[in-house]
């Protein structure tokens, strides 16, 4: 029997992606008939996306169908601590680092796996510096803390690998992410949690090793979060937001056993650079939905200017 998977060429804004065929893209172009997606024993009881509506909305590659649908996702994060000055090295003059800690700023390193999603499956790594939210005055410790106590942070995405074209192409040309193609491994097992990134010479970039923690299981909708990326769009600042309606996952400070290990791949050399060092927090996600939105300008860029 030929198991092989076959493709099918479609068009995304002026560009030509061989995706799946029969896979989702193929058969819905991100404007999904939920009664056909719940149907599929993958994509699970899927009644929180019923109460979003997509619209056909304008993007800088033409009419796009948004929000963007995740109906089953895992990751796992590790938050690092980083010297302000080497944060500021990396951020646009517009971008303020959270400081929540004298002299330090935030780094997450993120594994993602998309399983069942509108655009086919793929796995994603994402390194970020968190940001101080546009306007915020006070504190940055306060901020921290309202941050956490809300579930919502802000970030400045500096890489975004991918393994699929599909994905690559909609970050890159739709919402103008640092995205590139390579290899990602993600898995979420019983008792471990094992994840990695191959470098352009094929071999281990990253590589990511710790046991898989006591995770806790909660209603749909009761432990919602959300992440909001600022980034520029044909040089005008944005803001990207994620939701994520959490289902299964587990939370540690100051994790023990993380075996985080620099190959000296592009990612590697990044983390590097960046002095990210001590880990913080550990976040394991199971089992989450998500709905990416598209970017929307920031109005009146009321972005902090500051000296580099």
């Amino acid at each position: 029997m030929n198991t092989k998977k076959q493709f099918t060429e479609v068009e995304f804004g002026q560009q030509k992606v061989k995706v799946p065929k029969g896979g989702y893209y193929d058969r819905f172009r991100m404007n999904p008939d939920l009664d056909e997606v719940a149907k599929d024993p993958a994509a699970g009881n899927i009644d929180f996306f019923r109460t979003i509506p997509k619209k056909l909305v304008g993007s800088r590659v033409g009419k796009v169908w948004a929000p963007n649908f995740y109906y089953r996702t895992a990751n796992v994060q590790v938050l690092m601590l980083a010297p302000i000055e080497q944060l500021r090295k990396k951020l646009p003059a517009a971008l303020e680092a959270l400081q929540p800690f004298p002299s330090y700023g935030l780094v997450a390193l993120t594994f993602f796996t998309y399983s069942v999603c509108d655009n086919d499956p793929y796995n994603e790594v994402s390194v970020a510096i968190v940001v101080r939210k546009p306007n915020a005055r006070g504190p940055h410790a306060l901020e921290l803390v309202n941050s956490i106590r809300q579930r919502h942070f802000y970030a400045h995405v500096l890489a975004l690998p991918v393994d699929t074209e599909i994905a690559r192409v909609r970050g890159v040309y739709g919402y103008q992410l640092p995205k590139w193609l390579t290899e990602i491994n993600v898995d979420i097992g019983q008792t471990e949690v094992q994840a990695n990134l191959t470098g352009p010479s094929s071999k281990v970039d990253l590589s990511l090793t710790i046991p898989t923690p006591a995770l806790q299981h909660v209603k749909p909708e009761s432990h919602m979060t959300e992440a909001t990326m600022l980034h520029q769009v044909d040089g005008v600042w944005h803001q990207t937001l994620v939701q994520s309606n959490v289902l299964s996952f587990a939370q540690k400070l100051l994790p023990r056993k993380v075996k985080l290990v620099r190959h000296g791949g592009p990612l590697s050399q990044l983390l590097d650079e960046l002095g990210a060092s001590t880990i913080l927090r550990l976040d394991v996600i199971q089992d989450a939905q998500v709905v990416l939105n598209l970017p929307k300008p920031l109005r009146k860029n009321p972005l902090k200017q500051r000296q580099k």
